[in-house]
């Protein structure tokens, strides 16, 4: 016959629930944890950084390019190109034709050399030799481009 089952008062068969590796599995798990959030966080704060990184090398590469253009077709007389290049604000303010008289009659472009773009205040400078051999430093100011994203030449100072 088998012994009646344990009423009130029995000892149960452990003192206390067994403990062995609790706390280390625990603080194995935690650092388990810690270490993925940390990995997440820093990789999300390193994929922040690298496009802030990259956005500033297209804005200087993409300065450069609409600067050098632009002062290309100054050179070659090809007053479209150079116009097509400029902001829509710039061309709001002058239309082409205006545009086209103006530059031909200021002194002609022989040489030029890009400088750095700012990309912090979108400026280039550019220094400029006359035909007649008269140099001067111009400040080219940009926009970005609502339509492409690009970078166009909105003024020059």
């Amino acid at each position: 016959m088998p012994s009646p089952p344990a009423g009130p008062g029995v000892a149960p068969p452990f003192a206390a629930p067994p403990t062995e590796g609790g706390r280390r599995r625990l603080w194995l798990g935690l650092g388990v944890g810690a270490l993925a959030v940390l990995l997440c966080c820093g990789g999300g704060g390193a994929a922040v950084v690298g496009l802030a990184v990259t956005n500033v090398q297209a804005v200087e590469e993409q300065g450069r390019a609409v600067t050098d253009d632009y002062y290309q077709a100054l050179v070659e007389k090809d007053w479209r190109k150079a116009y097509d290049k400029l902001c829509d604000t710039a061309q709001q303010r002058e239309s082409r034709p205006e545009f086209e008289r103006r530059v031909a009659a200021e002194p002609q472009i022989a040489s030029y050399r890009v400088g750095p773009v700012n990309p912090n205040t979108l400026t280039v400078p550019v220094n400029v030799v006359f035909s007649g051999g008269d140099r001067n430093l111009q400040q080219v100011t940009l926009a970005p481009d609502q339509q492409t994203g690009g970078m166009e030449v909105c003024g020059v100072s």
